[in-house]
């Protein structure tokens, strides 16, 4: 899970462009430290337009969030065929890559400071709520598939999704919060977990 700012530099929209320059601005800073004023060292337009189409710091975050996860769900849409034996080991390989380069770790530190505001604004609530929907969603249609290949056994895709995404979950807070997150204990856990759970005989 590479996190290369996913918004195009040469945007030509406002919007986008803010978008962009709140990803820099997050991964520079994270939740704690994000301002308007810091947003705008990454914003190459008038500050104004920040004021202009957000009232506050969170107000742009939550917009932002909800424009990763459209950008993301377009992303899916494109591969949601294939082998569902490969799908799956893609997924795997992108929440418990071995290393991650500074700009990755810094963004998954970002990621998890907005997700502990869901703890009591239900803004970042009902984001959170619809990006768990979608991920465990995609897992799911994963898993179906490759029980209709005959790649995987008769399980239930939606029970089987929630526990990989859960870890996944725990995976990015230990490496937020953790100098020493076993992300390669855990990873080879999911792969016994696959062939002992998933992979038909």
């Amino acid at each position: 899970m590479s996190a290369g700012n996913p918004f195009p530099e040469d945007a030509e929209d406002t919007r986008t462009a803010i978008m962009r320059a709140t990803f820099d601005a997050l991964v520079e800073y994270g939740y704690a430290g994000l301002t308007i004023d810091r947003i705008d060292e990454f914003f190459p337009k008038s500050k104004s337009l920040l004021y202009h189409h957000y009232d506050g710091k969170d107000d742009l975050l939550v917009d932002f969030l909800s424009r990763m996860i459209d950008d993301h769900e377009t992303e899916m849409g494109r591969e949601a065929s294939g082998d569902a034996r490969k799908r799956l080991d893609r997924w795997l390989d992108a929440i418990a890559a071995p290393d991650l380069a500074e700009r990755d770790r810094g963004f998954v530190r970002a990621l998890v400071e907005l997700r502990a505001q869901a703890a009591h604004d239900e803004r970042y609530r009902e984001h959170f709520t619809r990006s768990d929907r979608f991920f465990r969603g995609v897992l799911a249609e994963i898993i179906a598939d490759g029980i209709e290949e005959g790649v995987f056994r008769e399980v239930d895709p939606e029970q089987v999704a929630a526990t990989i995404h859960t870890i996944a979950g725990g995976i990015m807070t230990e490496r937020a919060t953790s100098d020493d997150p076993p992300v390669a204990a855990v990873r080879a856990e999911l792969d016994a977990y696959v062939e002992a759970r998933l992979l038909a005989e």
